[in-house]
């Protein structure tokens, strides 16, 4: 049985005031003792990489899938708690990062873990911390080689390739000198351009342990076999679960959707299936029928799903009770699930410009998912054939039957390929992707406004001896050299860089001021003025701090104004908008043909109907202004649109927009649109611009994701529930290290605001006779009289109301801000009286409720206790 003693039991830990510490052979000895006492065996090459690491070297640690590189790591975490040093953890996914920084507590103790996702903090101080890529780059941006990174485990390193985030795992490599790497992923390719930098710039050596040894070897198959009849033979052969993998969000749904008609599973799966979802909310319009899948066996796993739906689904593929998961390949990287066979329905794929046969890298990063040690003796991987493909050979198999028994063969005709995204492939692909070396990894390097904005909030040079007043401009330039780009590129980024620079001085946002030490030239620094949150998060939010300038903040419409300019900034969520468009033609359509316009003339006129673009003039106006003064914009372009301020300015619930525009298959979508939305007003927009309207309208969005899916706004208490899941002894500790506490009334504009959206929530609900959507709207706590709030309760006060008006008015007048009346009854403790809008304006009725804050700052949830609802 293995011990339960952590790994750093009985060491002597200088970070813990210990007086001596252990030399590196006693290092060594001791974690070869500990991996033997829980039982592991060591393979080769994690013998080889923990040596190196203990002998001081980087390490590029280059093994297939479930071959033991978490344990490697570990020796390197090892090495720096033994030493006084600071280590990272680094991955592509928070929910990685989350699974890791559990496995760290258990190992190494809580005390000495810390956790950072951009969205949750803890114990950041730690000796291990555990964080995105993109936290790293941040740090080693902003502190470069004074930041105290002493080791960087880099794991799922091949994706510094990726076009969009490669960039968080090249820049540690270049700024953090001081640093002991280890790069980790089972598709690197060819490293030697890897070894060859970081020993350059490190002055260290570096080892490449490199393995192609599985511990859970793999059989490859190419099936003809049409795929629902695989899928079954799979599931009833004992090599389930297995994972499809679908290129599309679509695919994966409707295939779903067809397995639902397939027996996968038993009665007794189906009861501890049914045992497992007690309690789950699938309370929005798709939700019912991830429900349905999940009790046929299935699962649905994509990126346009909300985030609570797929984490459930991930649990229960680790509790073994799903036959098959549909997905995209979103699954490919980060969350252990044990899968026992990979399906391919395709081999080819659209990679954003083209549909093309799959990278060798690709392949094998999602094949190396099945078969996991500890579950498996092997794995499988199957790829189908094209469908036309195995539906002509269905067709010559029955004619051939046919003139086998003395008949005329019948003539058939032949399926075709695909006219569009499809790309032919056979066995003979399927062989080389098998058998190829994965392609080597190529750097994707740009500047941007939130690197610079890292690197001008360097501390000051001076302090580190460094006479340079443009440390941090010349710090861009230098990284931009070692970037490893084309000459061509090179000079590209150097002449943005300079571009990126006079804007941000133009905006105000960095100011040029004399040297606090004297001397000659000038120091850059970033504006007091913006908010300790303050970040340009997209290319275009420099456009957005210009535009606002031009906004009359008297304006009523002022926050709808400051809502489209947030919104044109962000990526088009082109699935949203074509469904947009699509009802807003087939709304103008029927209009046309009540007025009886001609078929010619409505097709004319359904050409100028597009997608809502409110303030679009102004948009493109000030825009193309913006993009005279400066040339680095490029071939970047606004993009108007209305999703976020659409839903706000109707007061829409989620679930209304849904379904008003066919958004069932992207509910996903949607929440991460509303998201950017709400992360760019809170963020982006200076502080001299939220008017108490713009807050309200933050405080909607907040509320309104909230409602939702919780875990995009509260990470803390999903971790903490999960400890208690895990390990009693764990979830105490953890108590200990809860983040300082957050107050979420220190902001009072921003927290009275919050109260009013949670308000107008509950009486949006009531106005719809929605008691369901009421009562989970409000914090579930007692009314006056100690009695709880139910759905049959609401409904039997609100028929008192509805006895006297026909209606409850829920209109932009219900939610002016006399509507709510807070006044603070003692220290975080606050009474709220919100007047109800009837027909007649009589304004008898009201709710009555309460803010308790005085045991815990920052509640999950709904923070609204509704005393009474009456006159």
């Amino acid at each position: 049985m293995p011990s339960t003693r952590t790994l750093v039991d009985g060491v002597p830990l200088p970070s813990e005031g210990a007086a001596g510490r252990l030399t590196d052979d006693q290092m060594l000895e001791h974690f070869l003792d500990w991996t033997a006492e829980q039982g592991f065996e060591l393979y080769g090459h994690q013998e080889e990489a923990v040596l190196e690491i203990m002998a001081g070297r980087h390490v590029i640690l280059n093994t297939p899938t479930g071959s033991g590189k978490s344990l490697v790591a570990l020796a390197m975490h090892f090495r720096a708690l033994c030493r006084g040093e600071r280590a990272y953890y680094t991955s592509p996914i928070k929910a990685l990062v989350s699974e890791k920084f559990f496995d760290l507590c258990r190992v190494f103790g809580a005390e000495r873990i810390g956790m950072l996702t951009g969205d949750a903090a803890l114990n950041h101080d730690a000796s291990v911390v555990c964080c995105t890529a993109e936290v790293l780059a941040n740090v080693a941006l902003r502190e470069g080689k004074h930041a105290r990174v002493d080791y960087a485990v880099l794991d799922e390193f091949h994706f510094f390739a990726d076009r969009e985030r490669g960039i968080a795992w090249q820049i540690p490599l270049l700024t953090l000198p001081q640093t002991t790497f280890m790069l980790m992923s089972a598709t690197l390719g060819d490293t030697s351009r890897f070894e060859q930098e970081i020993e350059a710039r490190t002055e260290r050596s570096v080892a490449l342990v490199k393995s192609v040894e599985r511990p859970v070897p793999l059989e490859f198959s190419y099936s003809q076999t049409p795929i629902h009849e695989a899928i079954e033979d799979l599931a009833t052969g004992g090599r389930a679960p297995v994972y499809v993998v679908n290129f599309t969000q679509r695919e994966a749904a409707e295939l779903a959707q067809a397995l639902t008609s397939t027996k996968l599973i038993d009665r007794d799966q189906r009861d501890r299936i049914n045992d497992a979802l007690h309690g789950f909310r699938f309370d929005t319009i798709y939700g019912k029928d991830i429900q349905r899948f999940i009790k046929a066996g299935v699962g649905l796993h994509h990126a346009g799903l909300l985030p609570k739906y797929r984490l459930l689904v991930e649990k229960l593929a680790q509790e073994g009770l799903l036959q098959v998961i549909c997905g995209t390949d979103t699954l490919g990287v980060g969350v252990n699930i044990p899968l026992r066979t990979v399906l391919f329905t395709k081999l080819c794929k659209y990679d954003g410009e083209g549909t093309k046969i799959l990278a060798v890298r690709d392949f094998k990063q999602i094949a190396g998912r099945a078969g996991r040690k500890g579950f498996d003796d092997r794995g499988w991987v199957i790829a189908q054939a094209p469908e036309h493909v195995i539906e002509n050979l269905k067709l010559e198999a029955k004619a051939r039957s046919g003139s086998a028994s003395g008949k005329k063969p019948k003539k058939f005709v032949r399926k075709k390929p695909p006219d569009r995204g499809y790309v032919h492939w056979d066995q003979d692909t399927f062989t080389k992707l098998v058998d190829g070396e994965p392609e080597t990894l190529q750097p994707a390097f740009r500047v941007d406004h939130g690197m610079m904005l890292n690197l001008l909030q360097r501390p000051q040079a001076l302090a580190w001896g460094d006479e340079r007043p443009d440390g941090g401009y010349r710090d861009l330039l230098q990284l931009v050299l070692d970037s490893g780009e084309r000459p061509v590129v090179v000079t590209r980024l150097k002449r943005e860089s300079a571009q990126l620079f006079r804007a941000l001085r133009g905006a105000g946002i960095v100011e040029l001021r004399p040297r606090a030490w004297g001397g000659r030239g000038r120091s850059v620094i970033v504006s007091e003025q913006l908010q300790r949150h303050f970040s340009l998060l997209q290319t275009l939010g420099l456009y957005l701090v210009e535009a606002l300038e031009l906004l009359d903040p008297e304006d009523e419409r002022h926050a709808l104004h400051v809502m489209s300019l947030a919104e044109a900034i962000l990526e088009n969520p082109r699935v949203l908008l074509m469904r947009q468009e699509s009802k807003l033609k087939g709304d103008r359509v029927a209009e046309l043909k009540a007025e009886g316009v001609e078929y010619d003339a409505r097709m004319e006129e359904l050409e100028k109907v597009s997608y809502l673009k409110p303030d679009v003039e102004f948009i493109y106006d000030t825009f193309n202004q913006f993009a005279a003064k400066h040339p680095w914009v490029g071939t970047e372009n606004i993009r108007p649109k209305s999703i976020a301020r659409d839903m706000y300015e109707r007061y829409a619930t989620f679930n209304d927009y849904v379904k008003e525009y066919g958004l069932a298959r992207s509910e996903g979508l949607l929440l991460r649109h509303l998201h950017q939305t709400y992360k760019t007003l809170e963020q982006t927009v200076p502080p001299i611009h939220k008017t108490e309207a713009v807050v309200d309208a933050i405080a909607w969005l907040r509320a309104t994701i909230e409602r939702v899916d919780s875990s995009l706004v509260q990470e803390w208490e999903r971790m903490l529930s999960g400890a208690h899941e895990i390990d009693a002894r764990l979830a105490a500790k953890l108590e200990k290290l809860r983040p300082e506490e957050l107050d979420i009334s220190l902001d009072k504009k921003e927290f009275y605001a919050r109260i009013r959206a949670e308000l107008h929530q509950v009486t949006h609900a009531l106005s719809r006779r929605d008691w369901e959507e009421a009562l989970a709207s409000i914090r579930d706590l007692p009314d006056l009289t100690g009695e709880a709030w139910t759905e049959a309760r609401l409904e039997e006060v609100m028929n008192e109301y509805y006895a006297e008006y026909p209606k409850l008015i829920f209109d932009p007048r219900a939610r002016q801000t006399d509507k709510t009346r807070i006044e603070q009854q003692a220290d975080h403790l606050w009474g709220v009286r919100h007047t109800l809008l009837d027909p007649e304006d009589d304004g008898f009725w009201f709710i009555d409720a309460e803010v308790d804050l005085r045991d815990d700052h920052s509640p999950e949830g709904p923070v609204v206790r509704v005393l009474r609802i009456g006159t």
